[in-house]
């Protein structure tokens, strides 16, 4: 028998509403967007006539999401806006339901959000990640009341959305967390309809023991009943994967009291989630009041987690090695307003890539990141915006609480969650005038209470605070071996040493910055500078390009052949770690922040396997050689066009594979078979040293694993020429396709050979017609970029017309192409 509890909730602005309202859509178009400040409401609604002379300030038109930042963030000549902006729309309102409410539901708005109907401020909320709503029934209901209203704005509700992302110290997160605090309703927005008595929340706790024989699940309800209905009927059904009723049950409820009645279902051997088999139930709850239903369903998963004491990750009672990356919010050209799409897109890359596990980084995120994740079957670690910059006061800390109470109750459901994450770096002081670890350690106390409060099942973790790590279950050291600190093959040993200092134990962020494009014949040639650390944590100013002691990530060249040597080596010494209970690599893409102008592409921090437009690095397969399971084999440098070196002087070439064995050809002969030892550095074994013949050079590989074979190839150029200083610059087209043209920058010496180790800036222009594709946050789209190998390249629009290029550098003649 399903017994229940119902727990009514009466107020005006309720922090969620459920996602399968009766009457729901997604506000997309036909919004009017103002980068700056109001004098008052009143400008964002009174009637002008277009292009009349009162039509001041000038509105543009937008689609949601949106964001202020969409290229501003990675722009190389401002600091990204930080300020209010404002939406404005005029809706068709017509809600079904008898005295029905009518909601406006934020996904996630950045970073403070008033919402105006008419001019009245119908609410407000604090808090860039939460899903929050304002119901707006009674101030349209009021609007409408006013013919002269109505007639004006042609029967439609004028709806305002102010929206704030200045720099705030008494708000999370720090403006000093190393991503940009966007603004903008960067999420979607919805217009929900729904009856008198709707369902604010559904909450179904699935459990299951470590053998799997035995399943509970308890249902709870919320209600959003601001008129104080009584007398309903409440339906609960429970379907497995494959669709099949296993429980249902009707109770009629005479009247709504705030009270906890318990439901308890037991499921024996239930179907169980896993990251190779994400299983999931559904959970179906109505709630019919006379004649109308209100609706909500939820998806849910039995599994059994432990971060053993002292030792590995269990799943369902067995070792799993949590395989993991990072995710922050952001992509080319539209910074925190990712569609569906593309965020479907990037969480597929991860899945395709071998993950098995996400920390969301350092924030709450998107309710469809959490679904791919349950349905694809991606374990996660979800955390709280406190990062970095100290601890504020009641103010702050009450958002800080509210934002782990909104996380936890709205994303309570997904079976993907095993960690609430309580904060980053809190280590990290610049924000107060004071900084007080035994304050810090209060406060995070609190949070690791209300956390085990509000939700028993979960453990909780923060990443990089030492003097908190015996509060919270599981604990992450700073660990930058062969970046920050130290050289990479300390990496094992430094991991021990950690471990061994807490009773639960998670490696969450390595790995380094590379320059798409960039490779190097030597990328190891740094770490002959670098002296052994002992321990691999980075410190502030690590980050710097500038002075301290000898550090990879100042004193290397930024090459994706270097940071493939680094992964390659954490991955291979991660199988020989049984005490491991994983590792997560920081981040899975490229994105913007506003504390690193000086890198090679302003404003970015290029730790990323993929770029910020999904183009993969050459990382990305070096992963996918240890971690994914479809058969895949990639030569290392598809984007390494020149390889140079002397004449007749062996080269190797690396494969990076998850095949049984590979075999190697150039230019048509083959240079034997090579079988796969994930422990014989580098490339697990498959690697060659082969003689490249000047010029073109084809290299093609077949690789195999019992009866599948895959193959890849790749074309590149062996220069044995010498260069000397950079001398002159050169500009040619290399792609034109659908009115975009692609250029090519070159840095030639006097002699005009290749400068193939040339990282100076290059500053694209663009005069005339065309429109630089620039502002992207990518290698291949910053109008400011540091070479490549001694190229670089940018597109255009042409718009039809006729444009003159232009690239510059310091010291060197400025180069012009007519297009």
């Amino acid at each position: 028998m399903i017994r229940f509890k119902i727990v009514l909730a009466t107020v005006f602005l309720f922090s969620f509403i459920n996602a399968n309202a009766q009457q729901s859509q997604r506000l997309i178009n036909n919004w009017e967007f103002l980068k700056s400040d109001l004098g008052g409401i009143w400008e964002a609604m009174r009637p002008t006539k277009p292009g009349s002379s009162e039509s001041v300030p000038i509105w543009s038109k937008v689609t949601l999401p949106h964001c202020f930042n969409a290229e501003d963030a990675v722009d190389p000549d401002v600091n990204y806006y930080q300020g209010p902006g404002w939406y404005r729309i005029n809706l068709k309102i017509e809600n079904p339901y008898i005295n029905g409410r009518t909601i406006l539901h934020f996904e996630g708005a950045g970073q403070k959000t008033q919402v105006y109907v008419y001019n009245t401020k119908v609410a407000e909320h604090v808090g860039g990640y939460d899903e929050w709503t304002a119901d707006i029934t009674d101030a349209v209901a009021a609007f409408k009341k006013d013919t002269s209203f109505a007639k004006r704005f042609a029967n439609q509700i004028p709806i305002a959305i102010r929206c704030d992302n200045s720099r705030d110290l008494e708000m999370i997160p720090s403006d000093l967390s190393d991503f940009n605090v966007y603004g903008g309703i960067y999420r979607y927005l919805n217009l929900d309809y729904q009856p008198q008595l709707s369902i604010d929340k559904v909450f179904a706790l699935a459990q299951v023991d470590a053998e799997g024989k035995q399943g509970t699940l308890k249902i709870s309800s919320r209600f959003y009943n601001p008129k104080s209905i009584q007398n309903a009927v409440v339906d609960i059904t429970v379907k497995d994967p494959q669709g099949k009723i296993i429980g249902n049950s009707q109770k009629e409820l005479k009247s709504f009291k705030i009270e906890e009645e318990l439901s308890l279902m037991t499921i024996k051997k239930p179907i169980l989630w896993s990251p190779e088999i994400p299983n999931l139930y559904s959970v179906e709850v109505k709630v019919n009041q006379n004649g109308e239903t209100a609706t909500q369903t939820e998806k849910i998963g039995f599994r059994n987690f432990e971060f053993v004491k002292k030792g590995p990750f269990k799943l369902n009672g067995k070792r799993l090695l949590l395989r993991g990356t990072h995710r922050h919010e952001d992509h080319a050209g539209v910074a925190a307003a990712m569609t569906e799409d593309m965020i479907r897109t990037e969480i597929q890359m991860m899945k395709d890539m071998g993950v098995n596990f996400i920390r969301l980084g350092h924030y709450q995120q998107s309710r469809i990141v959490l679904n791919l994740c349950d349905s694809l079957g991606i374990l996660v670690w979800e955390e709280i915006p406190w990062c970095r910059g100290g601890l504020g006061g009641p103010i702050y800390q009450a958002q800080a609480k509210r934002m782990l109470t909104n996380m936890i109750e709205q994303h309570y459901n997904h079976p993907a969650i095993i960690i609430w994450g309580l904060g980053n770096e809190n280590d990290w002081p610049n924000d107060f005038t004071t900084f007080d670890e035994s304050k810090i350690r209060a406060f995070m106390s609190e949070l690791n209470d209300l956390s085990h409060h509000l939700d028993k099942t979960r453990m909780t973790a923060i990443r990089r605070c030492d003097f908190c790590k015996d509060i919270v279950d599981v604990y992450s050291p700073s660990i930058w071996a062969g970046w920050y600190r130290g050289i990479y093959t300390e990496y094992k040993e430094i991991s021990k040493k950690e471990f061994d200092s807490v009773d639960r134990f998670l490696h969450v962020e390595w790995g380094g910055d590379s320059h798409a494009g960039r490779h190097s014949e030597s990328p190891d040639d740094a770490l002959s500078k670098v002296k052994k650390a002992g321990n691999g944590d980075e410190r502030e100013g690590d980050a710097s390009l500038y002075g301290g002691s000898a550090r990879v990530s100042k004193d290397g060249d930024w090459s994706e052949s270097y940071i493939c040597n680094l992964i390659d080596w954490h991955l291979k010494e991660q199988e020989t770690m049984p005490w491991l209970s994983g590792s997560v690599y920081w981040p899975f893409k490229d994105f913007s922040t506003p504390v690193r102008p000086d890198n090679p592409v302003p404003y970015m921090n290029q730790k990323g396997v993929v770029e910020r437009d999904f183009t993969k690095k050459e990382a990305y397969y070096v992963f996918q050689s240890y971690w994914a399971n479809s058969l895949m084999a990639h030569i290392y440098g598809h984007s390494w066009p020149v390889r140079w070196g002397e004449k007749g002087e062996a080269r190797m070439v690396k494969v990076y594979s998850n095949a049984d064995e590979v075999e190697l050809f150039l230019n048509g002969k083959s240079h034997g078979v090579k079988k796969r030892n994930s422990q014989d550095y580098p490339a697990a074994g498959l690697r060659w040293m082969v003689n490249y013949q000047e010029g073109k050079n084809e290299l093609k590989v077949i690789a195999k694993r019992g009866k599948k074979t895959v193959t890849d190839n790749i074309t590149q150029e062996y220069q044995t020429a010498k260069w000397g200083a950079p001398a002159k610059l050169t500009l040619q087209e290399i792609a034109d396709a659908d009115g975009k043209i692609t250029i090519e920058a070159k840095l030639l010496d006097a002699n005009n050979v290749l400068c193939l180790d040339a990282k100076e800036y290059v500053y694209f222009g663009v005069t005339g017609d065309g429109k630089l594709i620039d502002n992207q946050g990518t290698s291949s789209g910053s109008r400011k970029v540091q070479l490549y190998n001694g190229r670089a390249v940018i597109s255009l629009f042409t718009n039809g017309g006729k444009s003159i290029i232009s690239v510059k550098s310091d010291g060197i003649a400025t180069a012009f192409l007519n297009l």
